[in-house]
């Protein structure tokens, strides 16, 4: 078993660069290279890209990268799979071991790829609630554009063998449960939120997130990207929303996890999240089990419709 410490980046096929380069730059993220067959692109954050386009005939999502701080991980890991630590040929450099996991993604997991420094943004806004008031003798004052989008956050997939696949991210790749769904019968547990297990420290409440489905083939629910500030999430929103791009659910707060959301559609009907205020988990967080419904997919949000699920 090896510590994953983050997600890097989401892994997609497409049919036309230009569309999904130009839609992720209203979206709030930043070319880093493009050689003509694949797009990279960036967060304000140190990551040296977080989404990567490859050109193809069709439309679908591929995989992921996970990040390791140590390349005694990559090591350990390569054995157990009995494959090589390889360089990493991709922009950003580094080490790898490149897998395909039970659902069928390719999970890239790296350690010593490059870093930027962080894109200037800026502060978030100080709030002025009924107590511990933050903001004195000073307005809000919100630029119009983009979304500051700081770091990709998690990613939720679809995986039709969803035991076995939960199974490899815990007992191979270290990944530990914040919350899981039942459906039916609370032995019939058909999603779990994953969190990297870092022991003591605290994490995101979930770095990847398994759902069941009755599809045959694994795909991505959603990548989730994190931006500054409540502000953020409407003001990016209504930058898209003014670029003409089709919005999927929201804005609202999530349960598990307590993220407030807002979801896009790409030119290609992949879902992408802003979001921010999310929980921090430990590996001593009591895990939560919950019946699934789609009251339990928020605390407040406009009314989901049967389209937010394909």
């Amino acid at each position: 078993m090896i510590t994953v410490e983050d997600i890097g980046f989401v892994r997609y096929q497409v049919t036309d660069l230009e569309r999904i380069g130009q839609f992720l730059t209203d979206f709030g993220l930043h070319t880093v290279a493009h050689t003509g067959s694949t797009l990279y692109m960036r967060t304000a954050g140190a990551v040296h890209h977080s989404h990567i386009s490859e050109l193809g005939v069709t439309n679908r999502t591929i995989g992921f990268g996970l990040l390791v701080q140590k390349y005694e991980d990559l090591e350990r890991l390569a054995a157990h799979l009995g494959v090589r630590v390889e360089d990493n040929s991709e922009p950003g450099g580094g080490k790898r071991v490149r897998l395909t996991d039970p659902a069928g993604f390719v999970v890239d997991v790296l350690h010593g790829q490059a870093r930027h420094e962080p894109l200037p943004s800026r502060e978030p806004v100080a709030m002025n609630p009924t107590v511990r008031r933050e903001r004195f003798g000073k307005t809000v004052r919100v630029a119009r554009g983009p979304s500051s989008v700081v770091r990709l956050g998690h990613v939720a997939v679809l995986v039709p063998n969803f035991q076995e696949t939960l199974a490899f991210y815990r007992d191979v790749l270290g990944f530990r449960t914040s919350d899981t769904y039942w459906a039916g019968a609370e032995q019939n547990t058909i999603a779990a939120f994953l969190h990297c297990g870092l022991d003591d420290q605290w994490t995101d409440h979930h770095t990847i997130a398994l759902v069941a489905t009755q599809e045959s083939a694994a795909r991505f629910d959603h990548a989730a990207f994190e931006v500054l500030d409540l502000d953020d999430v409407f003001q990016g929103g209504e930058h898209l929303r003014a670029c003409g791009y089709t919005h999927a659910w929201g804005v609202g707060r999530h349960v598990q996890g307590s993220q407030i959301f807002d979801y896009w559609r790409d030119p290609f009907g992949n879902k992408i999240e802003h979001w921010t205020d999310g929980d921090l988990v430990n590996d001593s967080t009591p895990v939560g089990h919950a019946e699934i419904s789609n009251d339990e997919l928020s605390q407040w949000a406009p009314p989901l419709t049967p389209e937010f699920f394909f």
